[in-house]
């Protein structure tokens, strides 16, 4: 998790003093829990004029909301993303950006977050995990390259992972999300796939043996000329095929 950290906080470095920040695309998840930890903790330590000019210029659009949770329900992404970044960085809550899943219209509210990752100029630098059944976002298998964002149906797989965050009961994980579309996110200038635990070593595999699968939606990210694919020692094992 060190070089990840690293290398993101040298990016950011450079974007708030080149002056050329693009919006970050990030994402939710256990995965994300130690990573957002760490760059929390090294960005407080920069010089407050530094941290005061990052806060200034973050903006920042997240994959993916469930549908039928509202922003300041203690489960939605929402407030995930400001129990574990937004708070502690001292960021306005308005600069973190994610779908409506609270809206009447999902489909009017996807069409509107991809109209505004558009009016921003797309994502710079987006930040992705590892679904266990290949997915990307919400992406689900089978998936094309060129599907944009909109409500999806989340899989019995999907919800039996994130269970965890509802009690451990995968009846109690909402059944659709709002999603950005693997369109939005290969039109990222940079991505950085983070896989981490023996979990995910199977998947991993999978994904690297694919080039393009509908059924594996990760393995279209191996067609982006810039894709950082961080992995730790577990991820690499053969434990958990």
């Amino acid at each position: 998790m060190e070089a990840v950290v690293d290398h993101l906080e040298h990016r950011l470095l450079n974007s708030i003093e080149q002056m050329d920040f693009c919006p970050l695309g990030l994402a939710t998840g256990r995965t994300m829990e130690p990573l957002y930890a760490a760059l929390v903790a090294r960005l407080s330590a920069w010089p407050g004029d530094r941290l005061q000019l990052l806060r200034q210029r973050w903006l920042s659009f997240n994959l993916d909301e469930y549908v039928g949770l509202p922003p300041e329900h203690p489960r939605s992404f929402c407030s995930f993303m400001g129990r574990h970044l937004a708070r502690p960085l001292g960021l306005d809550p308005s600069q973190l950006l994610l779908p409506d899943g609270a809206s009447e219209d999902p489909a009017g509210a996807a069409a509107r977050y991809a109209a505004a990752v558009s009016a921003a100029g797309g994502i710079g630098m987006q930040i992705l995990g590892l679904g266990s059944n290949g997915h990307v976002g919400f992406n689900e298998p089978p998936c094309v390259s060129d599907v944009r964002c909109r409500v999806v149906t989340l899989s019995a797989t999907t919800r039996k992972q994130n269970a965890p965050a509802f009690e451990g009961s995968p009846n109690l994980v909402p059944l659709e999300a709002i999603t950005l579309g693997l369109y939005e996110i290969l039109a990222a200038n940079e991505i950085h796939l983070i896989v981490t635990g023996a979990s995910k070593s199977g998947i991993l595999r999978k994904t690297l043996d694919r080039d393009g699968d509908p059924n594996v939606p990760a393995s279209w990210l191996l067609r982006h000329p810039r894709l950082w694919l961080w992995v730790d020692d577990a991820a690499l094992g053969e434990e958990g095929t």
